[in-house]
């Protein structure tokens, strides 16, 4: 699998990112298993967790690591800061709120340091407007401030407990001040991951631009739109789905409605015309997109993964990515934090 420098810091990861959203809940440790090893043998190298909810996922991933797969091998992506899922999400950018999350999802994934340590935002949304309109703070928004915030991760990283650091679900104005500051503190900080497919493109506004000015690197979450890109609710919600998942159905939610429906079928038109799957047309979109340095995905099951393996080595011709960037242009404002 292709590895791509993250920004302009000495960061790689993969093309292709592992999230692990349902693991411990829905992703028992045998799926779990079985996707890590295929992820690497795939030659993946970042998975991406989060200190929320009871941890599940952590002590799962925990579990694996070494037995599974070297914890050399990977680039594990942590992000702290925030608890909760959808509208229930909470925010906390205090220095000891973070580093107590730190220091406990280290202990839960049994090593000594995570790859990346990012910084949760807040998450209001689809419907939500910029965090400039609503007075924010920018990046620490849940009552501390952003100097504060930045000081928690910068300490992380002195400590050797992060190797490098970011934000994750954060807009342009917020992305820009945030790295910024960080530079003249001398701990730059090198990627920002923000959910971001073809039904959810609010990053190509003006976070994009203002990342690649401040050297930021992307990671692109959710690249399937939660799954609705690939198809599987064209004409009913299966039972098994996100969508189907009280915990999970936030994830979906904001891409069932009929302006999406578009852009599913022109998603499946192309991959029709390429003989490829719906899936893979839209993970490659996400993937190659300008500044994106991985395409983060979660999978169910392990032949969920796969599937989304299996297209890793197609490149959108670019006929066919100008026609989906056109029949999804009305999406900008949907995932917008």
């Amino acid at each position: 699998m292709e590895t791509r420098r993250v920004g302009r810091s000495g960061l790689r990861v993969s093309r292709l990112g592992l999230g692990t959203l349902t693991w411990g809940r829905d992703t028992d440790e045998h799926e779990a298993s079985e996707q890590l090893r295929d992820f690497a043998d795939a030659g993946g190298t970042l998975v991406s967790t989060a200190a929320s909810g009871s941890g599940e996922a952590e002590e799962l991933l925990g579990a694996l690591l070494d037995d599974v797969v070297p914890r050399r091998d990977l680039v594990l992506a942590l992000r702290v800061g925030s608890r909760g899922l959808g509208a229930a999400r909470r925010t906390d950018g205090s220095r000891r709120s973070l580093l107590a999350d730190l220091d406990d999802s280290l202990a839960r994934l049994r090593t000594d340091h995570v790859d990346l340590l990012l910084l949760g935002g807040t998450d209001r949304g689809p419907t939500a407007r910029s965090a400039a309109e609503r007075g924010d703070d920018g990046p620490g928004d849940g009552g501390a401030p952003v100097e504060e915030s930045l000081a928690a991760l910068a300490e992380a990283q002195r400590s050797g407990r992060a190797r490098y650091t970011g934000l994750a679900e954060h807009g342009a104005w917020q992305t820009a001040r945030a790295a910024a500051l960080a530079q003249a503190g001398g701990a730059p900080l090198a990627a920002v991951e923000v959910e971001h497919s073809l039904v959810a493109r609010w990053a190509d506004v003006d976070l994009r631009d203002a990342a690649a000015a401040s050297g930021v690197g992307l990671l692109a979450r959710s690249p399937l739109g939660g799954g609705v890109l690939t198809g599987k609710y064209r004409h009913a919600l299966p039972a098994d789905s996100r969508a189907a998942s009280p915990h999970l159905v936030h994830v979906v939610e904001p891409h069932l409605d009929p302006s999406a429906r578009g852009v599913v079928e022109a998603v499946r038109t192309a991959a029709d015309g390429l003989e490829r799957s719906p899936l893979e047309v839209a993970l490659a979109w996400a993937a190659d997109r300008p500044g994106v340095a991985s395409a983060v995905t979660g999978a169910r099951t392990a032949a969920q993964l796969r599937a989304a393996l299996a297209g890793e080595d197609l490149r959108l011709p670019a006929p066919i990515r100008a026609a989906l960037d056109e029949v999804s242009s009305a999406r900008t404002a949907v995932g917008r934090p």
